[in-house]
């Protein structure tokens, strides 16, 4: 007699953690996105005194690598090549009088330049 056993595995956190604010802006920006979008896409281009920038766009379709997170207001990626730089980070959407912008807390960052356009790991 052959004995299988199943094991089950708890679903894997996201790489990025979204605050309430993010989700919000996720939602208007899907809102009034372009005809063909399905989503929005963070990626970290090399770009920026440090190396890697953050780069939020809209999406026309799913790759098969990026992570998808789905959210109240639609579906966020994670560009496939950029997960590892991001773990653990969360991203928060934060305006105010002068600027208005995703703000994103990356553990994996161990510099950033001046400006803050760009990051190091």
């Amino acid at each position: 007699m052959t004995e299988t056993t199943t094991t089950s595995r708890r679903p894997r956190p996201a790489a990025v953690q979204l605050t309430t604010a993010a989700e919000q802006r996720i939602a208007d920006l899907m809102a009034r996105a372009p005809a063909g979008s399905v989503g929005v896409k963070l990626s970290t281009p090399r770009r920026g005194c440090s190396g890697l920038a953050y780069s939020v766009d809209y999406v026309a379709e799913e790759q098969p690598f990026d992570e998808k997170i789905e959210t109240p207001g639609g579906t966020f990626y994670i560009d496939g090549a950029s997960v590892l730089y991001l773990i653990g980070s969360t991203m928060d959407w934060r305006e105010d009088d002068f600027t208005a912008g995703f703000v994103f807390d990356n553990p994996n960052a161990k510099g950033a330049c001046g400006c803050g356009e760009s990051f190091t790991v």
